[in-house]
């Protein structure tokens, strides 16, 4: 979501048109800054929340500084959860989520990034060009909802192998957070694993299908909504139309039952 400083103005009407038009209860930021330049030193978790008039919202730093700069890992010293009622924390780069539903109680999950990275390509001077990139730490982040659900975010690595054993560990953590009810637990969030049948595992269940990145042309699918208990047809799900403020399409489920949207 980060965008460059010249179109600071444009992005934040794109921002405000997209999340009216979705008018989701819940949704999951991955790829979000926390007052880096590079985005004009905006809380972006924050701003979804203002356009939400949303009662929480919730930023779980992947590591302290720019990921285009020098970075470092969070340490013992930093907050690992930010959120409205304690937004004191450094400048940093993660996931966040927010709510128009008051949240109970946040929690993290602290996922050990890859030892090794990959080569990625990306465009420069309208040739792609490849560059290692190396990963850094990732982790879960979840919601108690006051009406009893538990959300989980996460943005996993885009190393293949690594991101399904950090995909192992949310789904036992998320049956270890206290909800009963199996059919109340949602894990969503860009977990970089193309194959849905890898994702969901044999226990979970995938409640959206359909390509997802890149966004001006999809090609997989690596962003999920996942639950061990509900299944497609109880859901409704949408892919969104690229509208420009991301490289992933937007995806949103409807819950008929709770007549909430995540």
């Amino acid at each position: 979501m980060a965008m460059p400083p010249d179109s600071a103005v444009d992005a934040e009407a794109l921002l405000a048109s997209e999340i009216q038009e979705l008018g989701s209860d819940v949704i999951g930021l991955q790829e979000v800054d926390y007052f880096l330049g590079r985005s004009n030193n905006h809380n972006q978790t924050g701003n979804v929340a203002t356009v939400m008039k949303a009662s929480d919202w919730a930023f779980a730093p992947s590591l302290m500084g720019s990921p285009d700069d020098d970075w470092r890992n969070p340490n013992s010293e930093d907050a690992k959860i930010v959120t409205n009622k304690d937004p004191e924390a450094l400048p940093g780069y993660g996931i966040g989520m927010v709510s128009t539903i008051p949240v109970t109680s946040w929690h993290r999950l602290d996922l050990t990034g890859s030892p090794v990275g990959v080569f990625m390509a990306f465009p420069v001077d309208g040739k792609m060009k490849k560059f290692y990139v190396r990963d850094h730490p990732r982790s879960a982040l979840a919601a108690h909802l006051e009406n009893g659900w538990l959300i989980i975010n996460t943005h996993l690595s885009f190393v293949p192998g690594f991101n399904l054993l950090q995909l192992i560990k949310i789904k036992r953590w998320a049956n270890k957070l206290g909800v009963k009810d199996k059919s109340k637990i949602l894990i969503m969030g860009d977990m970089n694993i193309p194959f849905r049948k890898i994702a969901t595992g044999f226990t979970w269940n995938s409640l959206v299908t359909g390509k997802t990145f890149p966004s001006w042309q999809p090609k997989v699918q690596i962003d999920y909504f996942l639950s061990q208990s509900l299944s497609s047809t109880d859901i409704q799900s949408t892919i969104h139309a690229h509208a420009g403020m991301s490289d992933h399409l937007a995806v949103q489920i409807e819950v008929a039952t709770s007549r909430s949207r995540d």
